[in-house]
């Protein structure tokens, strides 16, 4: 695991901790059942998973806006859906990102599209969370989950109703989100992320690389580093069947022109490879 993952978790960790102190389970869970229902992932021939942070490592700040960080989430929300995403990704990781949970809670009543809580998840206590918030799915770095914290993990999401998008960066990884299968439910993905975690540079090459090792029958994520229709159309020859996109989107004056493009590119390379 890089430094950057091992801070990350371990921040993560202390969220937890802190939370469990903070109140029981018995009131997480029923509050999370008590949420707005899930939205169902629909997917089309090739679809963008629209994402939302204020800032990253890699990049800075991404939203320059108003001093309302909920109203910047918002807006941005609304505009990705407008522009046809099949989930908006909301950052709720703090430290490094600019999140708060009550950005993804903000996004979810928002929108009629699912949500999806992306964070360094290392307990299924915060899935719970993302249900309370009212997301309908979770992203899961593989690299920071042992088996036994995936499989809890992935219990809860099914008992909420939601998807779980296995992010995965090597071989190892996409032999573990292969063996998960089965375990997540008829809601699982799998992406594969492009940044290299020591230097956060991008690695275009990794999508290619590994398109071969996919597990089949699963929608595919294409993530990281994808800036425009050129790249969706290279995803979705390779076989990807879905681009998570985030920094282009929040750099992009008109985000909703941006998605359709993308979502047009990736279709029409589909087609054609069909």
């Amino acid at each position: 695991m890089s430094d950057f993952l091992a801070t990350m978790a371990d921040a993560s960790r202390a969220r937890v901790d802190a939370a469990q102190r903070a109140r029981s389970f018995a009131d997480l869970q029923a509050s999370a059942l008590a949420a707005a229902p899930v939205h169902r992932l629909v997917l089309d021939r090739f679809d963008v998973i629209a994402e939302v942070k204020l800032s990253s490592p890699s990049a800075g700040v991404l939203d320059r806006g108003s001093a309302d960080a909920v109203a910047r989430v918002v807006a941005r929300a609304a505009a990705y859906e407008r522009g046809g995403a099949c989930a908006v990704s909301v950052l709720t990781e703090p430290s490094r990102f600019g999140g708060a949970l009550d950005h993804l809670a903000a996004a979810s009543k928002a929108v009629a599209i699912p949500t999806m809580r992306k964070d360094f998840l290392v307990d299924a206590w915060q899935v719970w969370e993302a249900r309370e918030a009212g997301a309908s799915g979770v992203l899961v770095v593989l690299r920071i989950v042992d088996e036994p914290t995936l499989d809890a993990i992935l219990t809860a999401s099914a008992a909420c109703g939601m998807f779980t998008l296995l992010e995965a960066f090597d071989e190892r990884d996409l032999e573990r989100a292969a063996a998960a299968v089965g375990r997540g439910g008829d809601r699982l993905l799998v992406g594969v992320n492009t940044r290299n975690l020591a230097t956060l540079a991008i690695d275009p090459e990794r999508l290619a690389k590994l398109a071969s090792r996919l597990p089949a029958g699963i929608p595919t994520v294409a993530e990281s580093g994808l800036t425009g229709p050129a790249d969706a159309a290279r995803a979705a020859r390779l076989g990807y069947k879905l681009a998570l996109v985030g920094t282009h989107l929040m750099n992009d004056d008109q985000p909703t022109e941006a998605i359709l493009a993308m979502c047009r590119a990736g279709r029409e390379a589909t087609c054609t490879s069909a």
